[in-house]
């Protein structure tokens, strides 16, 4: 074999295993291995699955394939992240919105979230499925702050250097769907949410902006994280930075207290 041949050979090899080394990594965080094999149902009632974020599409048909009786839900995906696979069932509705600056069907998105939640009952069961993107795809402004507030807010933050935690931070303040509030539109059902996590250190908190999970952040926080990288902002939403009914519920609240949260994938599984 010649040089040319030879390093050609080698060059072929090299690439099929770093191919399979990639594969490898992506599988070991994917939402059919992640997932449970079996998901919690509704003791009495209806089970109902919201996914949320890039992988909601994956993360909902792996849902279909753990869930033993019929559910309702609703799939919040970035526009063309559907994926191949199988249909969805008739009662599970799909609404494709922006990444990583919300648009209108984000709020669409959030509002129809909230909505299906609101229905729910004590003997219902509430399945949460997020992965990373949720913060912009799901999105309610809160009261007197409107989407090109936020749309302005999300793209200065994402311009500054600031973190995704201190970013998530802001968004929470600015929201009637992020930090635990989809948690309490569901009360009294039973929520359970499981999350592949995209953000450092895997806080549940963070991803997505934790819709249904408890927030520990402040009002000051959102304000000194502003403050800090220069954001300028709109009397609107300086005046929501600064609204009391603007924070997020702390973990002890109704509605939350007794919400199970489940990390099933992160960074370092895909790395392991």
């Amino acid at each position: 074999m010649s040089d040319r041949a030879e390093y050609d050979a080698d060059r072929r090899e090299t690439r099929r295993r770093l191919i399979a080394l990639f594969d490898c990594a992506l599988t070991a965080v994917s939402a059919e291995t992640a997932l449970p094999r079996t998901l919690p149902e509704a003791p009495a009632g209806r089970t109902v699955v919201i996914a949320i974020g890039k992988a909601a599409a994956a993360m909902m048909r792996a849902a279909m394939r753990r869930l033993r009786g019929p559910f309702d839900g609703l799939v919040v995906t970035r526009y063309g992240h559907l994926g191949q696979g199988p249909a969805f069932p008739a009662g599970v509705e799909v609404i494709e919105s922006g990444h990583p600056v919300p648009d209108a069907n984000s709020v669409r998105a959030a509002e129809r979230a909230l909505e299906i939640a609101d229905g729910l009952k004590a003997q219902d069961r509430l399945l949460v499925l997020l992965s990373g993107g949720g913060s912009a795809l799901a999105a309610a402004p809160a009261d007197g702050v409107s989407l090109a507030d936020k749309q302005a807010v999300t793209r200065a933050l994402l311009r500054s250097g600031a973190t995704i935690a201190e970013i998530n931070s802001v968004r929470k303040h600015l929201s009637r769907f992020k930090g635990g509030r989809l948690s309490l539109a569901a009360d009294p059902a039973r929520v359970a949410t499981f999350i592949i996590s995209d953000v450092p250190g895997d806080d549940p908190s963070f991803v997505a902006s934790a819709p249904t999970v408890a927030d520990a952040t402040t009002l000051a926080t959102a304000q000194d994280i502003v403050a800090e990288y220069g954001i300028s902002v709109s009397d609107a939403v300086r005046a929501a930075l600064s609204d009391p009914d603007n924070v997020p519920p702390k973990p002890d609240s109704l509605g939350l207290a007794g919400g199970e949260t489940h990390i099933v994938a992160r960074a370092r599984d895909a790395l392991a």
